[in-house]
């Protein structure tokens, strides 16, 4: 039997550096399959939709009602949501950090027993289809999936007085992308384990990777994509559309 594979979409922060809820800005003048203006949550809605190794979606949203599910449903063509539609989107309240909305998608996921999971930013419009499927591809064999984008500065370790400690070799390092993909059971234990060290020692985890890195084991790396860059503050979102046009 085919391993049941779903996505969860990142939705759920305040953007803060962004001013506004940059997951349901518009993307310049684009439109949806449908003919209605194209959100940045809607793109990346549609990438997955398109890829039919994907069984169900789940978008973590603000708890806020504001913001919550019903704008969030907004700003997908409403043909992926319909109960016939497949992948089947589901949408989940998320927690005060990145990590705690990652983990109460998870958590609703269980239900449904998955073998894999990718897990994106919602700020991450551009995600192209060959990148899910060469995700999907290694992660059925590695378990654990990060893509990553070589740097073309140098990297620097610095101390908290702005002190360099290491100058890194380009090579060896390089920046993580989303979709980041995780056999199921694993990542959902080692979720709980963070959570565990995040309410007892004021730990603060950054992305899954590094989740799965401190409580499973080895990260499996592919090469990443320029074009799927994460909008983070508004002038971000102005060159996206610009460069994609």
């Amino acid at each position: 039997m085919d391993a049941l594979i779903a996505v969860v979409i990142a939705a759920a922060g305040s953007s803060s550096r962004f001013g506004i809820k940059k997951e349901y800005r518009l993307l310049g003048d684009k439109i949806d399959i449908e003919g209605k203006p194209l959100t940045v949550l809607g793109k990346a809605a549609l990438a997955f939709a398109a890829c039919s190794r994907i069984d169900m979606v789940v978008v973590s949203v603000p708890s806020h009602s504001e913001h919550g599910e019903f704008a969030a449903r907004d700003c997908i063509p409403a043909r992926l949501l319909k109960s016939s539609a497949r992948p089947r989107f589901l949408f989940v309240p998320g927690g005060p950090t990145r990590r705690s909305s990652v983990h109460h998608a998870l958590t609703l996921l269980e239900g449904y027993h998955p073998s894999y999971v990718l897990i994106h930013d919602g700020a991450r419009p551009w995600i192209e289809p060959a990148l899910i499927d060469r995700i999907i591809d290694v992660v059925l064999q590695r378990r654990a999936v990060v893509p990553l984008l070589p740097l073309t500065d140098t990297p620097k370790e610095i101390n908290e007085k702005g002190i360099v400690l290491r100058h890194l070799h380009r090579i060896m390092v390089g920046g993580a992308q989303t979709p980041q993909a995780f056999a199921f059971p694993e990542i959902l234990e080692a979720h709980k384990k963070a959570a565990e060290r995040e309410h007892n020692e004021g730990i603060i985890y950054t992305d899954d990777a590094e989740v799965w890195g401190e409580f499973v084991g080895d990260v499996t790396v592919v090469p990443g994509s320029p074009v799927n860059r994460k909008i983070t503050f508004p002038e971000d979102l102005e060159i996206l559309v610009k460069d994609t046009e």
